[in-house]
């Protein structure tokens, strides 16, 4: 029975995309598993404070993560 715990920093993602998380992630599981395991797959979407995380010693920020979203990826050469 696995147990797949995504941590979110707050406010980012709306709830249907977190449905949309945890519906992908148990999908990808039962493809390695097996459909047999779909029942007993749980995912578990927990949100962490706004600057309650941080990266290189860095707090994240709502903001922090909207931006970097928000950013578009560079054009291949």
């Amino acid at each position: 029975m696995p147990l797949i715990n995504v941590k979110l920093i707050e406010n980012v993602f709306s709830p249907a995309q977190k449905q949309q998380i945890v519906s992908k992630l148990t999908d990808a599981m039962v493809q390695i598993e097996g459909e047999a395991m779909r029942q007993v797959t749980w995912v578990v979407v927990e949100e962490v404070q706004s600057g309650d995380w941080g990266i290189g010693g860095k707090p994240l920020t709502t903001a922090d993560v909207r931006a970097l979203a928000a950013m578009q990826p560079p054009k291949a050469a």
